[in-house]
């Protein structure tokens, strides 16, 4: 890439005006095209540093966020290793665009950060990954299955929270007839464990994901009227009368009982 180019990139790239950064972007795909996914290091580099905005503070430049991270998943699996590091950057809005990128990105990125998982004791980056991997639209994300399992009994909130969720994901990915029994089971009883859990956002995607497990037909009868009796339970319509006293767990149930039948 001429370096001309390059600088009035980078320069539209750190500007704070919308249609600047717009601007910078338009040119940056340009030039993707013209080099190729592969041999555009530096142009990655320059468009990942638009993750570190704050949308929240500047809303306006939400829409040139989302531009970047379309950029950046059409480099493809080679920027896995750099989107896999970026993780651990330890700043929460850079963390859940890379977390997009990678699950947009697809079932290449699987192995990856299930190897990124277990190389890491931190428990922050581990629920990262398992958003990300939740992020997947591929029946193949069914081997992280065991993993989700583990990391849904962490002691850790938002890692269980999000491992909560992803297994509800997966659920609606994998086709129906072709979840292996013992990774079914593990789903359920994991699941079940944390329709008891302290925090009210766990026990509402537990349900969600048990729903989810019936609703995309992995479940047998005698496992609908289980899913159903623990619905029941939450809404306080079973012969004890107690039910869930958060809102949002008893909305996830009325949701789940439905797929129960």
């Amino acid at each position: 890439m001429p370096d001309d180019s390059f600088r009035t990139i980078r320069a539209l790239l750190s500007s704070t005006k919308p249609e600047e950064i717009r601007k910078g972007l338009d040119l940056a795909a340009i030039e993707i095209t013209k080099l190729g996914a592969s041999e555009s290091a530096p142009l990655f580099e320059m468009i990942t540093t638009l993750f570190y905005i704050d949308v929240l503070d500047r809303p306006e430049l939400a829409p040139v966020v989302d531009y970047a991270i379309n950029l950046a998943v059409g480099f493809g699996p080679w920027i896995l290793p750099m989107l896999i590091e970026r993780l651990d950057a330890g700043d929460i809005k850079a963390q859940w665009a890379v977390a997009h990128v990678l699950g947009r990105i697809g079932p290449a990125s699987i192995d990856p950060m299930m190897k990124a998982y277990e190389a890491t004791d931190d428990l922050t980056l581990r629920a990262f990954i398992m958003y990300a991997l939740g992020k997947i639209k591929s029946h193949e994300i069914g081997k992280a299955i065991g993993m989700a399992c583990d990391a849904a009994r962490s002691p850790h909130l938002e890692l269980r929270d999000t491992a909560t969720r992803a297994l509800g994901k997966f659920a609606e990915l994998i086709p129906a007839g072709t979840l292996p029994d013992e990774a079914k089971q593990m789903m359920i009883k994991c699941l079940h464990d944390n329709l008891s859990d302290a925090n009210a956002s766990v026990r509402a995607k537990a349900i969600r994901s048990l729903g989810k497990l019936a609703k995309f037909r992995h479940m047998t009868k005698s496992e609908r009227d289980r899913l159903r009796s623990s619905c029941e339970s939450i809404l306080g319509s079973d012969e004890k009368g107690e039910w869930d006293r958060a809102f949002i767990v008893r909305k996830e149930a009325e949701e789940a009982i439905s797929h129960s039948d």
